[in-house]
């Protein structure tokens, strides 16, 4: 299978040492020089790359076909969707600043920190849980029923919580804000669960 993938592929995009949003970015550039129905090849070496990508591509109407990893380069092949069935990426209405989520502190809200399990240990905002993109669908299935408590979702830039928040919105629960500036600009508290 894999030599068959790599046969198809029409274009190339190198994105490694890259880390959220620069993948997508790059991917969403590099997809329209493509022809609909050509194979685009994404290299990355950031693994929240590997639910990224595959998000993306599901949300934009293209067709994802599948991830290889290679000793920690991930390749992920995209087939561009023809012109008519290409969705514009929305964006999850319900947002907050990271003064308002401050202020909430005290009220220890569910907090869900989406990036990859090494970005949360190396600094995260106190009482936040780690569930990686990749991994919410099994958190809600987990849960069996959807929580209508307030969710507050966070990410690196904001990029990955906004995905986080619309499939958590799709499965019914009803009050989940995206706090869009991200931890790459958090001023509030941090907690580490890492030894420097």
């Amino acid at each position: 299978m894999k030599a068959y993938v790599l046969e198809q592929v029409d274009k190339r995009v190198d994105c490694r040492g890259l880390s959220c949003p620069m993948p997508i970015v790059k991917t969403k550039r590099a997809i329209d020089e493509i022809q609909p129905g050509q194979v685009l090849e994404v290299s990355a070496t950031d693994p929240g790359s590997v639910a990224d990508v595959k998000s993306w591509a599901q949300r934009t109407g293209h067709q994802f076909l599948g991830t290889i990893e290679e000793a920690g380069l991930f390749k992920h092949y995209i087939r561009r969707a023809d012109l008519s069935d290409v969705k514009e990426m929305k964006k999850h209405p319900h947002t907050v600043s990271h003064k308002h989520l401050l202020q909430k502190l005290s009220e220890k809200p569910l907090i869900l920190d989406v990036r990859e399990p090494m970005e949360y240990s190396f600094g995260h905002i106190p009482g936040a849980k780690s569930i990686a993109l990749g991994k919410i669908r099994d958190w809600i299935a987990e849960l069996k029923e959807p929580s209508h408590a307030e969710i507050y979702v966070v990410c690196q830039t904001g990029n990955r919580s906004d995905m986080a928040c619309q499939i958590l919105h799709e499965h019914g629960f009803s009050r989940v804000f995206n706090v869009i500036e991200g931890m790459q600009n958090w001023q509030g508290p941090i907690e580490k669960n890492v030894a420097l």
